[in-house]
């Protein structure tokens, strides 16, 4: 597999942190060995793949000649009426037929490497951050489940209306779920559960500080 490099103009790996008012309060040092400007577009594309794959429900189903209903009578004799001979009413070429190799039931699943996967979260988020679409929170916390509360948040931290957004904390709290189901295109995810295609399905990471130091750890 290639490996495509986009120029890390970026000269320092020093990330601003943010509050919940987007107010810069603090710094986080990157890991190099993460955030080192790589996206291997080819592994991303494999790793999405078997995500959407796994996805599939599978359950596609057509009858063939033997398990649609009639046809158990030959409509005519063999010869001597002129026309094409024909065993059954239910057979393909008929109207209200069996289809002839039609979808039936199937697993679409399939697994890869978890370096694999690993690799592809990291392009993942090297694409996040070299496009700016990066954000690090200090901490995400609601105190009461409230909407209103979630949308000054995100509009604090600069996301225009309608905007997508993924959402990554330690935790999943019930304030903070609430608060945020009636927002459209915006994802919340707990950081142990997070994959590449998760991060590339929304335009902007909102990722708490703690949030990005686990993931850091496990992809260096």
């Amino acid at each position: 597999m290639t490996t495509k490099k986009k120029t890390q103009e970026k000269k320092t790996l020093e990330y601003p942190v943010r509050d919940m008012s987007g107010k810069k309060i603090d710094t986080i040092t990157l890991d190099s060995k993460v955030f080192d400007g790589a996206v291997n577009m080819a592994l991303v594309h494999q790793v999405v793949t078997m995500y959407q794959a796994n996805k599939r429900s599978g359950t596609a189903s057509t009858k063939t000649r033997a398990e649609v209903s009639g046809g158990g009578k030959k409509p005519w004799r063999q010869k001597g009426t002129g026309r094409a001979r024909t065993g059954s009413i239910r057979n393909p070429i008929w109207r209200h037929g069996g289809i002839i190799f039609g979808p039936k039931p199937r697993d679409f699943s399939f697994t890869m490497p978890q370096k694999m996967r690993r690799g592809a979260l990291k392009s993942s988020l090297n694409e996040k951050f070299l496009s700016d679409s990066l954000i690090v929170i200090n901490q995400i916390k609601f105190e009461k489940p409230k909407t209103k509360l979630f949308f000054a948040f995100l509009k604090a931290q600069g996301l225009v209306e309608n905007e997508s957004a993924l959402v990554v904390m330690d935790k999943l709290d019930d304030n903070t779920k609430k608060s945020s189901r009636n927002i459209p295109k915006l994802f919340i995810r707990d950081v142990s559960s997070l994959n590449a295609l998760d991060v590339l399905h929304s335009r902007k990471l909102l990722i708490e500080q703690s949030s990005l130091k686990t993931l850091m750890k496990v992809l260096q």
